[in-house]
């Protein structure tokens, strides 16, 4: 997700209704993970404002107060774990101390709904658009976790120096060819292939960009609009 879902568009549920109807059975098991806002107490307390009145199981994984021994266990018993936004070079670290990496692209083999919105839309991608390292800067990350063999930049739409800057990355070769996403829209992966781009909001898209002998090309992907008829 670029953007949207409960912690942008509270009012806006399209986004958290169409994750929950990707998981495999009814009454799904859905994990947040909010390493990358450093598990802020508000931010989970919002999403169990969000989805617990839904037909699902919420719960929450915490690493920085680890309550959980087993995490491959608790990981794969789930049905779609949700990773929130935040701070993306500070979150794979602490990802990767605790073996969670390794446990997420199980959990990605065994076909387990994965997402998230923009730290945890960059972490599934081999590169990603940060402001990790400056709120005012931003830069590029090279260390994802390479589900998907691409870079990636959310909230294309909805930030002044997104695109601009995704752009000029590629173009130079710091990062590679990649894809974006407007802010309330989502780029739908099965395996490393794209399926689909939905939105909470008509007129929204997602974007592939891809360097070129002359700088940069961008191929505009039209969302469907989850609220149309």
């Amino acid at each position: 997700m670029g953007g949207g879902g409960f912690s942008m568009e509270p009012d806006t549920p399209l986004l958290d209704d169409f994750v929950l109807s990707l998981a495999r059975r009814p009454h799904p098991r859905v994990c947040f993970i909010a390493t990358a806002s450093g598990e802020a107490p508000t931010y989970v307390r919002d999403f169990y404002r969000a989805f617990a009145p839904r037909d699902c199981e919420p719960s929450d994984l915490s690493l920085f107060e680890r309550r959980i021994a087993d995490l491959r266990a608790f990981v794969l018993e789930q049905d779609v774990v949700y990773v929130g936004g935040g701070n993306t070079a500070n979150m794979l670290p602490v990802w990767r101390v605790h073996g969670l990496d390794r446990v997420l692209v199980e959990a990605w083999h065994a076909g387990i709904v994965l997402c998230g919105i923009s730290a945890g839309m960059n972490c599934w991608f081999a590169e990603s658009v940060t402001d990790s390292f400056h709120l005012h800067a931003l830069a590029a990350l090279k260390d994802g976790l390479g589900l998907i063999g691409a870079s990636a930049c959310p909230h294309y739409d909805g930030e002044e120096q997104r695109r601009p800057t995704f752009r000029r990355l590629v173009a130079n070769g710091e990062l590679g060819d990649g894809w974006a996403a407007d802010e309330g829209a989502a780029l739908v992966f099965a395996g490393e292939a794209l399926e689909e781009v939905v939105a909470e909001r008509p007129g929204l898209a997602g974007h592939r960009v891809e360097r070129t002998a002359d700088g940069v090309s961008e191929r505009r992907i039209a969302a469907r609009h989850l609220g149309a008829a």
